[in-house]
């Protein structure tokens, strides 16, 4: 697998570097409702008429029919009946399936199918910008020149258009894919694997010894610097095939993780995010990989099923089996929990204040949500056991609770983790009946939330306190000057190019040449086996 995405991103067809390749373009397909692109059509018609050097008059009478006609089929406004096309195919010399080829015959006509289907689109009508006219006679420089510039303006506006509206619609959009999947992806699963096994890895916590070895094995070499740039966790250099990592320390992240995971961007053939939606998909599925690679499906697998037949599953013992964090185990328990074990559950990172900062579930649980369907950034209810964890005294063991809501009862299980950011809750939750294969299913902790249904629940005080101090309170709020920002811009978020691609000059190989020794992705015929 190259990719985990649908429709992935092909700017050129002949090749990634827009630069060097054939000047095949991407055209932005647009059918009408038959299913004929009648611009990508009339200009075939166009360029096979005068490669064959006839007229319109000379092709209209082979046609019987008027060159007005004609000419109106070729600019793309008139739609030719299946019996024209015959004609058409017989007297261009070409058969039916070529006339009707989605590969423009040309630069320039790749050129002008652009052109037009941008001027004929809802952006250019809502600018009120004059059409240009696209003929023969539009110089070939000018072509190219207004096509930029109209490639300019969108990616402008897109970029404009990034909203934080955006960001919640484009991750409630994955949740729902990643629920309908079960959050189990096997082609990934099977990327991960024929990895490990070529690494020879098939049991234990994955070392950093063994990480490098899958890097190397991959064509990668690793180097650590003091700072990367801003906004980064590592950085990728695809023309010498270097990973760099940051030799400072955090408690945020695993350094194998973010190896893994900038592997991941290449072994899952992602193409530079086209917008936000595509940004998360690609982070989820490169999350994914390595937590693959640092939990193995059969053995994780073999691990959690012996567990639930002692009756006796525990994250955190999934964690010290693989010596990964807490957070790490709870997402993958998600990966394989209903495929492999049949236990649908729910996942929740909760900060301190209550936000929701990551969230999944497909057992039903109710989880607040904004008028978009976004969880993340809602309140969760306070009788949450998400939300009890923080109150408990005990932080070495996990904190277990069952709690009755209007979707049903659920047993969780949550503990603490310190970020830089402040402290999370993480909790794994199942359905009650579930809850007999779990350590800690005997909890006497319960509770019972009335959200997000009944805002009197957890979200308006008391009676008795608001009478007290209803009128008289006034705190001074912190201002959150994250509110105000417009969402980050650029293909990755946040991330300064210039600063990024300094960076790639100044550490680049003096000699021009790659480090990598191994295989390149895609090739399984070299490379350490």
């Amino acid at each position: 697998m190259r990719s985990t995405e649908s429709a992935p991103r092909q700017p050129w067809a002949g090749g990634d570097d827009p630069h060097s390749g054939p000047a095949r373009l991407r055209v932005v397909e647009e059918p009408d409702d038959a299913g004929i692109d009648l611009i990508a059509l009339g200009r075939r018609v166009r360029h096979l008429r005068k490669q064959r050097g006839k007229t319109l008059e000379d092709l209209a009478g082979e046609l019987d029919t008027v060159p007005s006609q004609l000419s109106l089929l070729e600019n793309g406004k008139r739609e030719p009946k299946l019996s024209q096309l015959r004609q058409l195919a017989s007297a261009l010399g070409v058969s039916t399936d070529d006339l009707l080829g989605a590969e423009p015959p040309s630069r320039r006509a790749a050129l002008e199918i652009e052109l037009e289907k941008t001027q004929r689109g809802p952006l250019y009508a809502a600018l009120n910008l004059p059409p240009v006219r696209v003929s023969s006679r539009l110089p070939m420089d000018v072509l190219e020149s207004i096509v930029a510039l109209q490639r300019q303006l969108k990616a402008r506006l897109e970029e404009q258009a990034a909203t934080p509206e955006e960001a919640r619609r484009a991750n409630t959009e994955l949740r729902e894919e990643m629920r309908a999947k079960n959050n189990y992806y096997p082609e990934i699963e099977a990327e991960a694997a024929a990895i490990l096994q070529a690494v020879g890895h098939d049991a234990g916590p994955l070392s950093h010894h063994i990480a490098a070895d899958i890097a190397e094995y991959l064509g990668y070499t690793i180097r650590f610097v003091p700072r990367l740039p801003h906004e980064t966790r590592s950085v990728t250099d695809a023309k010498h095939r270097i990973v760099y990592l940051t030799q400072g320390s955090s408690r945020d992240w695993d350094a194998r993780s973010v190896l893994l995971q900038a592997l991941g961007h290449q072994v899952l053939g992602h193409a530079e995010p086209a917008d936000y939606s595509e940004f998360l998909r690609q982070r989820v599925y490169t999350n994914y990989f390595a937590a693959a690679l640092l939990m193995p499906e059969r053995t994780a697998v073999e691990y959690l099923t012996a567990a639930k037949h002692a009756k006796e599953l525990a994250i955190e013992d999934l964690r010290d089996a693989f010596a990964v964090s807490y957070e790490s185990a709870a997402h993958r328990f998600t990966n394989l929990a209903t495929e492999h074990l049949g236990i649908t559950c729910h996942f929740q990172k909760v900060h301190e204040s209550g936000i929701i900062h990551k969230a999944y579930e497909n057992d039903g649980v109710s989880f607040p949500a904004d008028h978009s369907g976004a969880i993340e950034g809602q309140t969760v209810c306070r009788r949450w056991t998400s939300r009890e964890v923080f109150d408990v005294e005990d932080k070495f063991r996990s904190f277990n609770q069952y709690t009755d809501t209007p979707a049903g009862t659920y047993w969780c299980t949550a503990r603490t983790e310190a970020h830089s950011s402040g402290l999370y809750s993480l909790s794994i939750g199942v359905p009650f009946d579930h809850a007999k294969w779990f350590r800690g299913r005997d909890t006497t902790a319960r509770s019972q939330s009335r959200c997000p249904d009944d805002p009197t629940c957890c979200r308006q005080p008391p009676q008795d306190l608001a009478r007290s101090w209803e009128g008289y309170a006034w705190p001074a709020a912190r201002a959150n000057t994250h509110l105000l920002a417009a969402m980050p811009q650029g293909a990755f978020p946040g991330v300064d190019s210039t600063e990024v691609y300094e960076f790639l000059a100044a550490h680049a190989p003096v000699d021009g040449s790659g480090n990598g020794n191994g295989r390149r992705p895609g090739n399984p015929d070299d490379g350490r086996r």
